[in-house]
């Protein structure tokens, strides 16, 4: 079972020219004004708060950071983030004066030339990139005029996986600069019950961490909070440097009364499975180690000495042999033997004597381990009940013998048919990491990169705890036929202790009564199986207090672990094949919001009045810079359906199509600047649409010439609890009264608790609640410097059958069939058009033949629609007069 990265995150805030050192005063003059403490360069970093939430190992982070530019210029701040490799980046925002500019997430290989034509006009793009063992870095930078504000806020996702028998949240803190408001909050929930919760700091000493640091659990939940303040920020009492810079460790682990766990929520399930307390399986190790002329030196000498450690560690039950490739193969002995006393201390001596020899044949050393496994299990020389692995270090690429990849992959996959795991440890960086990687999950294992560095041998040493323990081998995981769709990886070669295996998938039928789970293995001493069952009304009862998380998490669970899954087997696909799982993991991520190697974090950034994208992605292991490729948006322009149309658009003109009689009926509202009209009220559905006038620069006071348009609206959902305010400037959502704003610059979907906002840059915005109705605002703009016209929206309803029989409104009013008649056509006063003769609602009405225009196709030129004009405000075509409608305020 391959191990992944603990999650962990390094915190890096640069703000201006960081690199010129920071003050060592509390203040310090820039131009005529005294700046406060915590400026740098002009720009105080005033806060920073790290939330993160876990609900069953599903870590759900938001990284917020908010800074003011004190500097009587414009200056440039920069964000940056390292988050685990093993995380999805799911949002990134940018606000900057109330303003928001969204992140999308972005095929990746669709848009390499909107990113190679940024890059060719000298915009800067944002960068992930691979930082250390076990990190990657995000860094987005933007222009921030003087006195304004900017937030910059990152969420990511990850499934922490339990590792030698604990659950880690490793965050480095780096902020640079002493800040104002610096906050960890840690909530986990475990439905199992936390067993153990602990934290510390590697940078401060134990007397100012007691006072900054609370941490609790009790029951199934656990909190820890690190809220240093300014003074327990300083480097030393009178510093004005931060002393925040290093290691801060959440640890827990849960209860289990129980070896596995099933949830399941909204239709999705996830199976923890992690029995305790069984013996451990003997193995056979074959140790296939390089020893070419590349490994001179330190490397040999700190492979020599993790050998020594692990030799410690084996157990007598084990059989051992370590095989050797330079330009030829050696080994210590023919065939494998136990690890008894005696045959431990020879095979000490025999690792002190390794010395380094020539040439690089991976392809043979391997054979040679492998076949010396084969044949021990052939001949019986290991117990029935005993399991084998295949442990290689190299250095470097293979450069004699069989050196092309693909065919040392052939030969190595056929030799071992699928018996047992191949773990591949690259030493350094001069090698070929995808080589090794592919060929070891091809054959059930995993490769791991071990760094040169003072602590290379306890890398490799703490590579082979993890493996050095199997207390089950073949396991499968089953559920009821028929039952389950969408099933993540349920069968693993081993089961190694203090790891944990995890399964998830989703319900045929979310209505079953019950659930069970059966899983089977091959332990030390006999087969078991490990029955799981669910009562579904039990489980029922639990959601409540989950909810207090995230409510869909296991669903994304699902999400995370499957993408993971297909990219692995992508590495090791082709073909056909390699298309599938590359579309299959494309789709999820997009659907989900993730940022994987497959896709891109495209973030629009206002610079000098021009869309400056910056792009971010997710580099491979091989990756140590990797600027990215943005992709084609997958959000296309709004297409309108050919449902009826009812809008109002122009001077306010409202346009009725009554497809029955395939004609339209059109009326004006003459209404003071400033008035609300109710435009929409469903008491059903709780929505309600309303519009407030503006008027020409410079309008006429004769009401009948001036020009009024709608300039604002407002669109609420109560039962929903949510509200959209739209101007010619920007949208702001509201949800349960907290205010998200976003620019007309922007081309952007936001999805929150059932509703759907898409903005279609400086074109117009789709409005969607859930199954229900969905609502375009189109976006006018004339010429800024124009004397008399300003910028204006119109109002168009989508799907006007999902409201209900009691809409009402200006507009919702028609939504309900109605019939009228036309008659007695003649010319009217106007030669160009016709009068005729209109009967609706009991009234008789003359009208004149006009026509008005669509924008939803197309803003500026418009389409064509021809209708009935019902003069002095619609009068006898809606009911009661039109001030009936008008309201005090837009909500």
């Amino acid at each position: 079972m391959a191990s992944a990265w603990w999650p962990c995150l390094i915190l890096a805030l640069l703000s201006g020219l960081a690199a010129s050192g920071f003050p060592r005063s509390p203040f310090r003059l820039l131009g005529k004004r005294s700046l406060p403490e915590g400026v740098t360069d002009g720009v105080e970093v005033y806060s920073t708060i790290i939330n993160s939430k876990v609900t069953s190992r599903f870590a759900h982070n938001v990284v917020t950071t908010r800074a003011v530019n004190r500097a009587d210029k414009a200056k440039e701040v920069s964000f940056d983030v390292e988050l685990p490799k093993t995380a999805f980046i799911t949002n990134f925002t940018l606000t900057i004066d109330g303003v928001t500019y969204p992140g999308n997430v972005k095929e990746k290989e669709a848009a390499k030339k909107q990113y190679e034509k940024a890059v060719s006009q000298g915009k800067t793009a944002g960068l992930v990139k691979a930082s250390g063992r076990k990190l990657e870095k995000f860094t987005v930078s933007v222009n921030v005029a003087a006195g304004s504000n900017v937030t910059f806020e990152l969420t990511y996702e990850e499934l922490l996986k339990r590792h030698k028998g604990k659950y880690e949240m490793y965050l480095k803190i780096q902020p640079k600069q002493l800040v104002k408001h610096f906050e960890i909050e840690a909530d986990i929930f475990e439905p199992q019950g936390i067993s153990m919760l602990d934290a510390e700091a590697s940078f401060i000493t134990n007397d100012l961490l007691g006072s900054a640091l609370t941490k609790s659990f009790l029951g199934k939940k656990g909190h820890v909070s690190f809220k240093p303040s300014l003074d327990q920020q300083r480097s030393c009492p009178t510093c004005t440097d931060s002393l925040l810079n290093g290691d801060f460790t959440i640890t827990y682990d849960v209860n289990r009364e129980s070896p596995g766990n099933v949830q399941i929520v909204n239709g999705y399930f996830v199976h923890f499975f992690a029995p305790q307390g069984l013996p451990v399986v003997p193995k056979s190790v074959a140790f296939v180690i390089d020893v070419s002329g590349s490994m001179a030196g330190r490397k040999l000498e700190q492979t020599k000495e993790a050998l020594l450690r692990i030799l410690e560690d084996m157990k007598e039950e084990d059989y051992l042999n370590f095989i050797l490739f330079s330009g030829d193969v050696s080994t210590w002995k023919e065939h494998l033997v136990q690890a008894t006393p005696e045959n431990l201390q020879e095979a000490k001596t025999f690792v002190k004597s390794i010395d380094d020899r020539g040439m690089t044949n991976i392809n043979d050393g391997l054979l040679r381990g492998i076949s010396m496994l084969n044949k021990a299990r052939e001949e019986h020389r290991v117990p029935e009940r005993s399991t084998s692995i295949v442990i290689m270090l190299t250095d470097g690429d293979a450069n004699v013998g069989e050196s092309r990849p693909e065919k040392i992959q052939e030969n190595v996959r056929n030799a071992i048919g699928g018996k047992f795991p191949l773990y591949n440890l690259g030493f350094g960086n001069n090698l070929n990491y995808n080589f090794l990687e592919n060929m070891a999950l091809e054959n059930q294992g995993f490769a791991r990169r071990i760094y040169e560095d003072s602590d290379a041998d306890l890398q490799l040493q703490g590579f082979y705890e993890e493996v050095a323990n199997p207390l089950l081998t073949g396991v499968e995981v089953d559920y009821p036929e028929n039952a389950i769709l969408d099933l993540t990886q349920n069968t693993y070669q081993h089961f190694y202790d203090g790891s944990e295996i995890v399964v998830a998938g989703r319900l045929v039928d979310e209505d079953m009564n019950s659930f069970k789970a059966d899983v089977k293995g091959h332990g030390a001493t006999n087969d078991l199986t490990f029955t799981e069952e669910v009562d579904m009304k039990e489980m029922e009862k639990a959601l409540q207090e989950r909810d207090y998380i995230f409510g869909d998490y296991i669903e994304r669970l699902w999400a995370y672990l499957t993408i993971e899954q297909l990219l692995e087997k992508r590495k090791k696909a082709h073909g056909e094949e390699k298309e599938n799982l590359t579309a299959q993991a494309l789709d999820l991520s997009l659907k989900y919001h993730f940022v994987t190697p497959l896709t891109s974090m495209v973030v629009t950034k206002p610079e000098d009045n021009e869309d400056e994208p910056a792009i971010a992605d997710k580099p491979g292991e091989d990756a140590e810079a990797t600027p990215v490729s943005p992709a084609m948006t997958y959000l296309t322009s709004y297409q309108p359906p050919q449902n009826p149309y009812y809008y109002v658009d122009g001077d306010p003109h409202f346009i009725i199509q009554v497809p029955e009689k395939d004609d339209a009926l059109c009326f004006n509202i003459d209404e003071d600047p400033g008035t609300v009209l109710r435009l929409i009220q469903d008491p059903v559905t709780g929505l309600t649409v309303n519009g407030q006038i503006v008027g020409d620069k410079r309008g006429s006071p004769d009401s009948k010439t001036r020009k009024t348009y709608f300039g604002k609206l407002g669109i609420a959902n109560a039962q929903m609890d949510i509200q959209v305010e739209v101007t010619t400037e920007k949208i702001t959502l509201w949800n349960r009264a907290v205010p998200s704003t976003f620019s007309w610059l922007d081309t952007v979907t936001v999805m929150q608790d059932g509703l759907s906002v898409m903005i279609n840059k400086k074109k117009n915005m789709v409005v969607s609640f859930g199954d229900g109705v969905t609502f375009v605002v189109v976006l006018h703009q004339v010429w800024k410097k124009h004397p008399v016209h300003r910028d204006f929206l119109g109002f168009y309803v989508v799907d006007s059958h999902r409201m209900s029989a009691q809409t009402h409104g200006l507009l919702g009013q028609f939504f309900q069939p109605f019939d009228f008649k036309v008659s007695d056509i003649r010319p009217g006063s106007d030669p160009t058009k016709s009068d005729a003769t209109l009967v609706v609602k009991n009234h008789q009405l003359t009208v004149t033949r006009g026509s008005q225009k669509d924008y939803r196709k197309d803003a500026s030129i418009g389409t064509k629609v021809v209708c009935w004009f019902v003069h002095n405000n619609g009068q006898g075509l809606i009911d009661g007069v039109h001030t009936d409608y008008v309201i005090p305020s837009l909500f």
